[in-house]
């Protein structure tokens, strides 16, 4: 599995350089613009300019159409796009988000309403093997909890690029491999203005997500 990286470059005299990864290959195309405090070590980086949600209308895992704006709105939501082939980077960050989900329970400062508030999306950039059903047991094993979303892949991809992130199309390598190319990206939106002002790289850990969290919950800056 070859790694390619983008790059995403701070605005004004502010910003720093911020590189992700996409699981798969191909070739480098830009992403959101973002800004960071420079030498800053954190994982997150807060948006100059915060994206609007994608109008993305898609089937989750059991076959119900979901539409993200109007099922997530006015919640703290977390989306991923990737898919359940993935060897590597996929499973490893949505396992993250689990076990950080998992941390934040513990939260005594959070109400139960707060913490059940939280959505993680996932979004399937391999619809056609990805079907609701599969989608559903890879999940499951992960966090049952956590939405999987899939349908045509135009959709997705739109949706994807609506947030800085690059997707192509699945192709067959010569191994014989089908390999997904995609932005490793995880987009956090507030739950009071609704808008993705946060950004996470693949090299976002547990720690990170749970010292985060309860403060995406609330809609505030980590």
């Amino acid at each position: 599995m070859r790694k390619k990286k983008t790059l995403a470059v701070g605005a004004l005299l502010a910003a720093a350089a911020f590189t992700l990864s996409a699981c798969g290959s191909g070739g480098d195309k830009p992403v959101a613009v973002v800004s960071a405090e420079p030498g800053s070590d954190r994982a997150a980086t807060v948006l100059d300019q915060p994206f609007e949600k994608p109008d993305l209308v898609l089937t989750d895992t059991h076959g119900k159409q979901f539409d993200l704006r109007t099922e997530t709105k006015g919640k703290p939501t977390l989306i991923y796009f990737g898919y359940t082939h993935c060897p590597d980077v996929c499973p490893l960050t949505m396992n993250n988000l689990a076990v950080a989900k998992k941390e934040v329970e513990k939260d005594k400062q959070l109400t139960r309403a707060q913490k059940d508030s939280l959505r993680i999306v996932f979004v399937s950039t391999d619809p056609e093997r990805d079907t609701p059903s599969a989608l559903g047991t890879w999940l499951k094993g992960i966090d049952p909890a956590v939405v999987g979303l899939t349908g045509d892949f135009a959709t997705v991809q739109a949706g994807a690029r609506a947030l800085g992130i690059s997707v192509e199309p699945p192709k067959k390598e010569k191994d014989g491999k089908i390999v997904s190319t995609h932005g490793t990206q995880v987009i956090a939106f507030s739950p009071k203005t609704d808008e993705g002002y946060v950004v996470y790289g693949q090299d976002a850990t547990v720690d990170d997500y749970t010292k985060d969290l309860p403060k995406i919950i609330k809609g505030e800056n980590p």
